[in-house]
């Protein structure tokens, strides 16, 4: 059981289902709303506990009846909280509006995400021994999750950046990390001439500018893999009819971890990753979404004997 450290975000998804989304002024009756757990760095955790790993959460809750609920949630959900510290206010809340064809439209307001401290991280990675891999994301301050990358380096402990919602991230975080996983316009945005992914050429030169390795997420079309320039591997993703897309990425970031520090190849934890953002998009909701534990041993079962 491979042991993950996700240093990041919690959120309570606020989440409407319309027809259509309203324009500037306008209001349009919605179809259904949900509240459900979420967070960039939640979602990854839980998508890798389900496939196995151990897991433990870095983060700071408010003390409001949301972070109440999301504690409930990760341990229900079988996620260590050791690390979790509470402050005064409110949470993170991150209101969602999901069109029929499954796009979303998103804010995150981060609340006590924005409360944790370098000191805190880099307290909590030493408390622990052995850790096979460090995760991080672009909703909590980036000084953060660079000194968590930072002490995991030092230890040889491979790191993850997932660099969504989008920002312009810092030298220092980029100096720290061994694998970034954008979207096609994550991509575009970090990319020096705003290029989209479009060619195998374009995604090998970025990955040879950053000196790192590039898993590109591509939606319908599966992933394309880079190691520091070196040619791509495209690994494609099944048919599905979607209905939500919403936390897609955040369960391909975690079954990819899992699969990785597992001992799967690259490209089968490339596969395991599209194959399990592909069921989250089939239901509604984000963790909700997700495949089970028995669902997503099913599928590590699937990439193990292809």
């Amino acid at each position: 059981m491979p042991h993950i450290v996700v240093v990041g975000s919690t959120m309570i998804d606020m989440i409407a289902y319309a027809q259509r989304l309203p324009g500037a002024g306008e209001t349009v009756q919605g179809d259904t709303f949900a509240l459900g757990f979420g967070g960039k760095g939640a979602n990854q955790a839980v998508m890798a506990r389900r496939c196995g790993a151990k897991v433990t959460m870095v983060n700071t809750l408010g003390d409001d009846v949301f972070g109440d609920t999301t504690l409930k949630n990760f341990l229900e959900q079988g996620v260590d909280t050791e690390f979790i510290n509470r402050v005064p206010g409110p949470s993170g809340v991150a209101p969602i509006w999901v069109e029929p064809n499954g796009t979303n439209r998103i804010i995150c307001v981060p609340g006590a995400n924005n409360a944790m401290t370098t000191e805190q991280v880099e307290s909590a990675l030493s408390a622990m021994p052995e850790i096979d891999l460090v995760i991080g994301q672009l909703e909590i301050p980036q000084a953060v999750t660079a000194a968590a990358f930072r002490s995991a380096q030092a230890r040889a402990i491979p790191t993850i950046l997932n660099p969504a919602p989008f920002a312009p991230i810092s030298d220092e975080l980029l100096a720290a990390v061994d694998w970034l996983i954008p979207n096609e316009s994550e991509f575009a945005a970090l990319h020096p001439e705003g290029k989209q992914p479009e060619s195998d050429q374009i995604i090998e030169e970025f990955a040879k500018m950053l000196k790192m390795r590039v898993v590109v997420t591509l939606g319908e079309a599966g992933a394309a893999y880079s190691d520091r320039g070196n040619p791509v591997v495209r690994i494609s993703a099944p048919r599905v009819s979607a209905i939500d897309t919403t936390g897609a990425g955040d369960s391909f970031v975690g079954a990819f971890s899992f699969a990785l520090s597992s001992g799967l190849s690259e490209s089968e934890s490339i596969r395991l990753g599209c194959l399990c953002a592909s069921e989250s998009v089939t239901r509604l909701g984000t963790q909700s979404s997700y495949p089970t534990a028995d669902q997503a041993a099913e599928l590590i079962r699937s990439v193990r004997g292809s």
